[in-house]
């Protein structure tokens, strides 16, 4: 398959509409579409104590909690068409915005004047879940506007740059996940 049209444009990838970030707003949302594949990690970890006994040679392992599940996601874009530098920009002003809380005073949040941050879903095929997307709030973004790159005249976002995000997974608490849910998943 080849990366790039006749004409110019990136030859999108067709299975790319299953992997975005969708930020969910009070009233509506925005839906961060891959131009590529990103780079994601995935990583959780447990905390267990040590129990001894008398006349075992190690103790025994009880499970104490979790950490947050983590997901971290490097999402790749390039200035191709004129058009891709307005819909990149509502991609970054979206992506920005989802670290800061909702501002409820419009009414969308029952009256109070602040909530927690959009959440955001993700999905990209079956990395991450094969039950549809995953919910999470973003805890951190990071963009590196290179000079390497040739720069848009008007706006100043380079044709290339990167957008490095950091979630923690939330989940519903009827919906808690255990080792059984996540095998059979």
């Amino acid at each position: 398959m080849r990366g790039s049209l006749p004409n110019g444009e990136m030859n999108a990838l067709p299975f790319l509409n299953k992997c975005y970030i969708e930020i969910m707003g009070p009233k509506d949302s925005v839906k961060i579409v891959m131009q590529s594949l990103p780079d994601i990690n995935d990583g959780k970890g447990a905390s267990y104590g040590d129990e001894t006994s008398i006349g075992r040679s190690t103790p025994f392992k009880t499970y104490s909690q979790s950490d947050n599940r983590t997901v971290g996601w490097t999402a790749h874009y390039m200035i191709t068409k004129e058009s891709d530098v307005s819909t990149l920009w509502n991609y970054i002003r979206a992506i920005q915005a989802a670290t800061y809380p909702f501002d409820g005073r419009d009414g969308s949040l029952n009256g109070s004047p602040y909530a927690p941050p959009p959440i955001c879903r993700l999905q990209c095929g079956d990395l991450l879940s094969k039950n549809g997307p995953l919910n999470a709030v973003m805890k951190s973004y990071s963009i590196k506007f290179d000079t390497s790159v040739p720069w848009h005249e008007e706006t100043f976002l380079p044709y290339k740059f990167d957008i490095d995000m950091q979630f923690d997974i939330v989940y519903d608490q009827s919906y808690l996940p255990n080792a059984s849910k996540i095998l059979q998943d």
